[in-house]
């Protein structure tokens, strides 16, 4: 698939933080918990695209934790450093989890399998190896990813209405000038990678044909309904 990565890093509007307000940060930050931040223990990198839009591709990191053994949850950023934007979030669960879901639901997650034997689902920094022994597990998982920033348009702000985000499931979907960008600025090797996971194995029930929006678009769309309290219109 040919394409050109429009993706931006735009300038967010707004005064430069204050020194007073650097201050009041640093002295939250030795009197407050961070509980759930603090349990982020992994950065994947990986790719989405919008469920509607195939052609709006974005370099998603994630920042993951568990919260047990068959479900973690991620904050995604456009890029890894202290600059980066949060713009969206992911949900990870099991096989098993999935397939308890309702079929309605099921259509908002996608399969992980080709994202990790791609090798275009990766762990920057980390060994092959060690990588490895977790993307087992990820290939057998699913994904629910909602973006709230649309970056790749150039939005310095996160406008416009959440979106369901949709991920890689066979050759020739990502954009080459966008994998080879990653491949460099990591110096890693997707079609290495691939070689090196061709052992692992996807869900153990093959997947399910309604994840993946069952191979149709999804889009999220704002409807105006009247709103009621107590019984009554408002």
């Amino acid at each position: 698939m040919e394409g050109v990565n429009v993706s931006t890093h735009p300038e967010i509007p707004g005064e430069p933080t204050q020194t007073r307000t650097a201050l009041l940060e640093k002295a939250t930050a030795t009197i407050q918990g961070f509980g759930p931040v603090n349990k982020i223990h992994q950065h994947l990198c990986a790719f989405h695209f919008y469920g509607h839009d195939m052609t709006r591709q974005v370099e998603a990191h994630h920042f993951c934790g568990h919260l047990n053994e068959e479900f973690r949850q991620c904050l995604i950023y456009d890029r890894p450093d202290d600059d980066g934007r949060l713009i969206g979030l992911e949900y990870i669960v099991s096989e098993q989890l999935f397939l308890t879901l309702p079929d309605e639901e099921k259509k908002f997650w996608h399969s992980h399998e080709f994202e990790v034997k791609s090798g275009v689902l990766f762990m920057p920094g980390v060994p092959g190896p060690i990588q490895r022994q977790d993307l087992e597990k990820v290939a057998k998982t699913y994904g629910k990813v909602i973006h709230f920033w649309q970056v790749d348009k150039g939005d310095n702000l996160p406008l416009g209405i959440p979106q369901v985000m949709m991920a890689l499931t066979r050759d020739g979907q990502l954009y080459e000038n966008l994998a080879k960008d990653v491949e460099n600025r990591y110096d890693i090797s997707f079609e290495k990678e691939r070689e090196n996971r061709a052992h692992i194995k996807g869900p153990d029930h093959g997947i399910h044909p309604l994840a993946n929006a069952a191979g149709k678009g999804l889009q999220t769309v704002l409807k105006e309904v009247d709103c009621f309290k107590e019984g009554k219109s408002t």
